[in-house]
């Protein structure tokens, strides 16, 4: 705890007069500590106000543990001594929510946020107080209290049932382990369980000691702050959880009628009574331009806070009206999150580097100055090709602008033209490949220039990490850095080594170039029986996989399915010529001579009976019977997120296959039908363009109940 103003002469008095009591009421004295703490806690880490220094602070919290040490029949899991731990659980425990935890609809700028504050005001008969809270950039938390107590925490999970992370919550200081005595007023049952919702978030200043911890110790650092709280929640160690220093802001109810409340900013001052941490910068406006200029300032006041925001949460305030306005499939018809744009910041260009991917494709990359852009450092940016290049004309020692895309993935923008250095030279792609040395081509029609020479160590390592990957062949614990020193060693230089490595070669690898101990840090024999217990699970994940972990170039997760049952074994497949290839179902003459080609070079041949030698299966399975083929002759699109069902896209496109569809990547006038999940992108708008009909994602649950797609218009 930080400085406080009151001293050790205060504590003394609170010595004096309980600490007599002890002999005769040692529990109640235990209570009175309690509470204390609580109370003084709360001051601490949801109020930023402290009242006793830390040294008192301190103080109390051992007279508490001494005594219940010399009561253990006084044990209580709320006790403020059991906030902080070791024990390693099992797996988490699945906790289902009171009621569904919803997504909010985004709106983009501002006038999308006009947009729907016009639609809530017509839609309700009038403008209404609308409530403003900052939307924090952290993971999605239930808590549960019973009888005043918390009983348990979950983590989002998929809106209906979450992970229980009890233990872990009750580490984070700002979570009361019971609610304060005066807030029980507004309790509607205090005999009911009551479930509360916030956000476990990592403020900035423990995020960026919890990387310099990392990078100090070699290991790899969190992305940013939203991932390294969601990480640190989900931890089997509650003392790990315990360490990362994570905060909490609570801002909703389960359900409204938990509480004798009127509305949302009613609600905010409840839970800051109750003794929840609950962020100050809330707004209750009673217009349009009101919460225009809520959002503005936020935005100004972005950088400055100790933790991150990407946007404000608009809610209409009134509980009733909330109740009569209810729910999409997804989300609160009453609320709407305003997303910030994407933050740009400038740094400098200090070089443009070369790599080459599994493909033999020449990326561009920027290497900068290390800036923060929306919650981590960025110290590199794909150029993404030489066109690119030229067309946002930078050169080494620019001053750049970087952003985020989507708040995700780093990308340069531009340069500042009065800040450019005098002499600064227009790049080039060099003519040779850096990894390898052979010359660079550029193919009539394409923005990229590839190295073709199939020895290059470059591609080598990159198709050596796909084969591997979670699409491909799916062998767990073989990842970048476990394959990088297999190729340094040359025990690896093609995908069929894979299936002659042995548990002793894979534990003698070293993982870590630092020491530890005076030793090299290497894969135990543990690590390593399962990693070779992987590859050999591998040889029977299909064809198709085979087809796609290949790398072929052109062909992705969708063509390799298609192949695979066009020609369902790689006898056919080899024997199939262009023109036999082509004829597929989405697939071209410039894919079709792609995997023609690839078929034939006599390294890529030999590699493949190889993999035959190996055990690795070159052959489609039958497919199971499931039934009637209801929607035999559809095409459907999967886009978005499924998140009613939970359903990743795979497994939506595999039940559709399974009555008979065919499951496509892109949207075409072909295209059946495209189900659109949430957040649905560029395919959706397409669909649209094109007249193709978009399904919700109760339309495809009602298709995989019934087995019938739904009837559409001519």
């Amino acid at each position: 705890m930080a400085s406080m103003e009151m001293g050790e002469g205060q504590l003394g008095l609170f010595d004096e007069v309980q600490m007599a009591q002890t002999a005769s009421d040692p529990k109640a004295v235990i209570e009175s500590l309690r509470r204390e703490i609580e109370h003084h806690s709360y001051l601490y880490y949801a109020q930023d106000n402290p009242s006793i220094s830390d040294a008192a602070f301190d103080s109390l919290m051992r007279q508490l543990r001494e005594l219940e040490a010399r009561h253990p029949e006084y044990y209580d899991p709320s006790s403020p001594t059991q906030r902080v731990g070791g024990y390693v659980g099992e797996q988490f425990a699945p906790i289902k929510h009171a009621a569904r935890m919803y997504s909010l609809d985004d709106a983009m700028d501002l006038e999308e946020l006009d947009a729907w504050m016009q639609r809530t005001f017509e839609a309700v008969g009038g403008v209404v107080p609308l409530c403003c809270e900052l939307k924090i950039d952290g993971s999605g938390i239930a808590l549960t209290y019973n009888q005043g107590r918390l009983d348990h925490a979950a983590t989002r999970g998929d809106g209906t049932t979450g992970e229980d992370v009890t233990a872990n919550i009750r580490t984070i200081m700002d979570v009361p382990l019971r609610l304060r005595d005066d807030a029980e007023d507004a309790i509607a049952d205090p005999a009911q369980p009551i479930e509360l919702r916030g956000e476990v978030y990592m403020p900035k200043a423990s995020f960026e000691k919890l990387n310099a911890q990392a990078e100090e110790n070699g290991k790899a650092v969190f992305a940013n702050p939203r991932n390294a709280a969601a990480g640190s929640l989900r931890q089997k160690d509650a003392g790990v959880t315990a360490r990362r220093g994570l905060s909490s802001f609570i801002y909703a109810a389960a359900s409204n009628a938990s509480l004798q409340l009127e509305g949302q900013y009613q609600l905010l001052e409840w839970l800051r009574r109750a003794g929840f941490h609950v962020n100050p910068d809330v707004r209750l406006c009673s217009s349009a331009e009101e919460v225009r200029a809520f959002c503005e300032e936020a935005l100004e006041k972005r950088d400055s806070l100790p933790y991150e925001i990407d946007g404000v949460v608009v809610k209409v305030n009134d509980f009733a009206i909330q109740d009569r306005m209810g729910f999409t499939a997804r989300a609160p018809r009453w609320a709407i999150a305003y997303k910030f744009p994407p933050e740009e910041r400038t740094t400098l260009l200090r070089d443009i580097t070369v790599q080459v991917g599994r493909t033999g494709v020449l990326t561009p990359v920027a290497e900068l100055d290390p800036v923060r852009v929306a919650g981590s450092t960025v110290a590199r940016a794909t150029l993404h090709n030489e066109d690119e290049v030229r067309r946002k004309d930078v050169r080494v020692g620019d001053t750049v602008i970087v952003r985020k895309a989507g708040d995700v993935i780093p990308e340069i923008l531009g340069h500042v033209p009065a800040l450019r250095p005098e002499g600064a030279v227009e790049w080039a792609m060099p003519e040779t490949c850096p990894s390898c040395g052979s010359p660079v081509v550029r193919e009539a029609g394409e923005a990229a220039l590839r190295c073709v020479s199939i020895d290059c160590p470059a591609q080598a390592k990159e198709r050596l990490i796909h084969w591997a990957s979670r699409g491909a062949m799916d062998i767990e614990g073989m990842g970048e850095e476990l394959v990088s020193r297999l190729v340094e060693s040359g025990r690896l230089t093609d995908v069929a080594d894979y299936y002659s490595l042995d548990e002793d070669e894979l534990a003698l690898t070293e993982l870590n170039r630092h020491m530890k101990d005076g030793q090299r840090v290497r894969l135990g024999h543990v690590v390593a029986k399962k990693v070779v217990a992987e590859i050999q699970a591998s040889k029977d994940r299909g064809f198709a996989r085979v087809i796609f972990g290949l790398g072929i170039r052109h062909v992705g997760k969708t063509t390799g399915e298609a192949l695979a049952a066009a020609f369902p074994s790689m006898e056919l497949l080899r024997q199939a010529s262009e023109e036999d290839l082509a004829a597929v179902d989405g697939i071209g003459a410039i894919v079709a001579r792609s995997i023609h080609t690839f078929l034939r070079v006599p390294d890529n041949a030999a590699v493949i009976e190889r993999l035959e030698r190996h055990g690795v299966s070159m052959e489609s399975q039958a497919p199971a019977d499931f039934g009637e083929q209801t929607l035999e002759g559809l095409t459907f699109v999967l886009t978005g997120t499924l998140e009613q069902s939970g359903m990743s896209r795979d497994e939506a496109g595999a039940r559709l296959k399974a009555m008979g569809a065919k499951v496509s990547g892109s949207v075409s006038k072909k295209t059946s039908f495209v189900i659109a999940g949430v957040k649905a992108g560029s395919k959706r708008t397409k669909a649209e363009s094109l007249g193709v009909p978009v399904l919700e994602e109760e339309d495809f649950l009602r298709i995989l109940e019934t087995g019938q797609a739904p009837q559409v218009e001519a």
